[in-house]
């Protein structure tokens, strides 16, 4: 968003986990080096060149968005499945998986109908997604404080393992899908990193299922829950920050 305004940028190419950006441009880059400055993450120019492919901004774009919609179409029929299943077989961590990916559907949904806008649209859509997401967190954790003084229901630990081993397999193939892309764009980094955490979720509610059977007590569900609840609340706030 900082460099939105600065003309004739064709493309930026994000590296997030070496902290590498790529900018394709036209003309100077004083303007740009000052936006990234102004961010104050410690800006380093490593090195200028012509580009070979002036067509490179929008050669991948239509195949990104694409992998997108796959991919949101895959997190909607596992919130449907998990939620329905939490609520029916009363595990609080199905039920918070289930919401977790309703809300990266929120994100993915959000960064498609924002793809062209400008800078003040996808502002508003960034701040709707972190107050939906909020409310989605408040909701969760308000029902693990009522399931932990008011019920006594325990889950059904079976069909906590199987509806997660279904949500587990439909990740990784979201997971293999995003990686096949082999795509530098930020939002098809970020639906990665966001795949790659709930494929530990789907792990996690697992794992619950075990002690809930070991145990016969339902506190190892109320527990994965609260976590992914914490985890939607960090992710929200921190949207809402920027």
């Amino acid at each position: 968003m900082k460099l939105d305004a600065v003309p004739g940028i064709d493309k930026l190419i994000f590296n997030i986990n070496q902290r590498l950006l790529e900018v394709l441009h036209r003309g100077p880059s004083a303007e740009i080096l000052e936006k990234l400055n102004e961010l104050n993450l410690d800006t380093t120019l490593l090195k200028t060149e012509k580009s070979e492919n002036e067509n490179s901004g929008n050669e991948s774009d239509a195949q990104d968005r694409k992998l997108l919609w796959k991919v949101l179409s895959i997190n909607a029929f596992f919130f449907v499945v998990e939620g329905g299943a939490g609520y029916y077989y009363r595990s609080i961590g199905l039920l918070s998986d289930g919401l977790d990916m309703l809300a990266d559907c929120l994100v993915y949904g959000l960064a498609l109908w924002a793809t062209g806008k400008n800078q003040a649209f996808r502002k508003n859509l960034a701040k709707l997604s972190g107050y939906f997401q909020l409310l989605l967190a408040i909701g969760g954790i308000t029902e693990v404080i009522r399931r932990v003084f008011v019920s006594t229901e325990t889950p059904d630990f079976l069909a906590m393992i199987i509806v997660s081993l279904m949500a587990l397999a439909g990740n990784l193939w979201c997971l293999i899908l995003l990686q096949k892309s082999a795509s530098k764009e930020v939002h098809m980094q970020a639906s990665m990193i966001f795949t790659s955490n709930d494929v530990l979720v789907n792990a996690g509610v697992i794992a619950a299922a075990i002690l809930v059977f070991v145990t016969e007590s339902r506190y190892p569900d109320l527990i994965i829950g609260s976590i992914v609840f914490y985890m939607v609340t960090r992710g929200a706030i921190r949207i809402l920050k920027l």
